[in-house]
């Protein structure tokens, strides 16, 4: 039903049947390449732009079976290293994580170049959307040719909630940086998608017309599953 694979369901029971039961089982201490579903995630970095009050990772160390808070920063090498040739087993390679992973722009670009190089998959980035916050506008180009989707979460449509329930580490409105990265990106990357979780409080059909008036798509996140 959600579609998990065989392989998926095998690794969150096993982790799960680990944490209730304490069968002396060992898993990874830290997850840098982790597949789910038909995607193979990359956790490049611990380091987040928002503070968010519903993130998953406030809250545990595993998701979907991976154990993604990082005990360090890994290099370059040590994430390709970790890639291994798991991307040719799967549809696609996403930059994602507990973490944001454009704070490490250069390196994800570096790692993204050689994906393309070596596997040739579609590459996504889930992100906050803080790239010219983080960023001079300019480098958005740099994303041209390796990144070909964005999923990018704005959670409301409105500026001070978003200031309010994301608690961003910038102040003003930050909300306005992402729109305005997000016009500008959807005219150099094929794929561009704003996420929002339905929590009671957040007007979803405004998010949805804020992507309709945007010309991107819309995706809504469950609440209950916000990591």
């Amino acid at each position: 039903m959600r579609g998990f694979t065989f392989e998926d369901i095998a690794r969150i029971t096993t982790t799960n049947a680990e944490r209730i039961f304490s069968l002396g089982l060992e898993f990874p201490s830290e997850v840098i390449a982790y597949p789910i579903r038909n995607s193979l995630y990359l956790n490049i970095t611990a380091n987040c732009t928002n503070s968010c009050s519903f993130c998953v990772r406030f809250q545990k160390d595993i998701l979907r079976g991976h154990k993604l808070k990082l005990q360090h920063e890994p290099g370059v090498e040590e994430i390709i290293k970790a890639i291994g040739d798991l991307p040719a087993k799967y549809k696609e390679v996403v930059f994602c994580g507990y973490g944001e992973p454009t704070t490490r722009l250069d390196d994800l670009l570096t790692i993204a170049t050689y994906l393309k190089e070596k596997f040739n998959k579609p590459i996504r980035v889930n992100t906050n959307g803080h790239f010219y916050l983080l960023h001079d506008k300019a480098r958005i180009n740099e994303l041209k040719g390796l990144i070909d989707a964005l999923s990018i979460s704005v959670n409301t449509s409105d500026p001070k909630q978003y200031n309010e329930i994301c608690a961003p580490n910038f102040s003003g409105n930050v909300l306005g940086q992402i729109i305005a990265f997000t016009k500008d990106a959807k005219e150099i990357i094929p794929k561009i998608t704003l996420t929002a979780l339905d929590m009671p409080q957040v007007d979803l059909n405004a998010v949805k017309k804020m992507a309709k008036d945007l010309k991107v798509k819309f995706r809504r996140r469950r609440y209950n599953e916000a990591g």
